[in-house]
């Protein structure tokens, strides 16, 4: 018999983080989140319980949980908006209509209760989490920065009355055999032009991010304020944010512009590659799981570009030309076999044309679904 079940205590919180590591389990593409900080989601230790509304559901049938699902209500972006919006997310489930259609059903009665008028997703807290069902790509591994799921999750979702809202692409970047030269010269003209500099240079990681880390999120506000899902940063979503990745953030990988009052104009998070680190681990820091992270943020195999933005002003400044040619340094890192772009909106034609200076492939597609309520 199935049921649906709120997730209330700590035994339940377990099963709705340890089902997708057994769903998965052996699958080679797959990559878990830090388990660390999915507990998280349950304490006062996630920020977003200042800005958000949330709900836990897993299914289980004959005592063995067989899917899950969690319900958002971001309130800061509906206040933004004029919205009411609901969304979803961690949804996992086996290939099983009737579970599926249950989880959503629960979702959605949960999502009308908050006088929610539609239910979009995958959509996490912020465009910082998770976002988007895989669609296309499904053998390539994931990054750790996106999920990975099985293809029939599509049907499933679909056949709950759930239709396409908007598709990211993802690229995966290759060295070219040579360097262009005029592109590197146009980089320089910018930073000359406008009176830029790269900022950085001779600071640790710690000194970096905390000379630049509030500018640079002042610029990730002001870049990314108009794109699907986003919602601008408290000072505690900073932080939050900072403690998550400053584990694997690698100096050699991380770059600002600034200007002559040393604010920040331009920035690239760059990544590490660390899904093969924490796979076998199930995302738990075991020291084994540590010894293999260290390497990978170290001597990375692949490089993901997490964040990359210019302020609007210099936008046509020719600066894009010089953060090319900065990502096409990471690549002659011998280690380095390839870049990945992570999502990138389909009709973002501005940021697919940067592509064409690497050898290139279009490899994966991820939708976020809405559903009228």
């Amino acid at each position: 018999m199935l049921k649906i079940i709120e997730v209330k205590n700590r035994k339940q919180q377990k099963e709705f983080i340890e089902y997708p590591l057994r769903i998965y389990k052996g699958n080679p593409y797959f990559v878990p989140p830090l388990y660390g900080d999915e507990k998280k989601l349950f304490t006062e230790k996630n920020v977003y319980f200042k800005t958000c509304k949330s709900v836990f559901f897993i299914a289980e049938r004959d005592g063995v949980t067989v899917g899950r699902i969690q319900g958002i209500v971001q309130l800061q972006y509906n206040d933004l908006h004029g919205v009411k919006q609901a969304r979803f997310t961690r949804f996992d489930c086996e290939d099983d209509q009737e579970t599926a259609t249950a989880l959503f059903e629960a979702v959605e009665a949960w999502a009308r209760a908050q006088q929610m008028e539609e239910l979009v997703g995958p959509l996490g807290y912020s465009d910082l989490e998770r976002e988007g069902l895989l669609i296309a790509g499904f053998d390539y591994l994931s990054t750790f920065e996106e999920q990975y799921n099985y293809e029939y999750y599509a049907a499933l979702i679909e056949n709950c009355g759930y239709v396409k809202d908007v598709d990211w692409v993802e690229h995966r970047l290759f060295a070219t055999p040579q360097q262009d030269e005029r592109l590197k010269k146009l980089g320089q003209r910018a930073l000359d032009k406008y009176n830029l500099k790269m900022g950085g240079e001779g600071l640790t990681k710690g000194q970096f991010i905390k000379r630049y880390a509030k500018g640079i999120f002042e610029c990730i506000d002001e870049c990314y304020k108009d794109l699907y899902g986003v919602v601008p940063f408290t000072p505690e979503m900073m932080k939050q944010m900072i403690d998550q990745f400053m584990l694997i953030l690698n100096k050699r990988y991380l770059l600002v512009a600034v200007d002559e009052n040393d604010k920040v104009v331009a920035f690239g998070i760059c990544l590490p590659g660390i899904g093969k680190a924490v796979q076998k681990s199930g995302g738990r820091l075991t020291p084994a799981c540590l010894i293999r992270l260290l390497r990978a943020i170290k001597k990375p195999e692949s490089i993901d570009l997490g964040l990359v933005g210019i302020l609007p002003q210099y936008r046509k400044s020719g600066l894009s030309a010089y953060i090319m040619t900065v990502l096409q340094d990471m690549l002659s890192d011998k280690h380095v076999q390839y870049l990945e772009t992570n999502l990138n909106l389909e009709d973002n034609a501005n940021i697919q044309t940067q592509w064409k200076h690497f050898d290139h492939i279009q490899h994966k597609r991820r939708r976020s679904y809405i559903k009228r309520l």
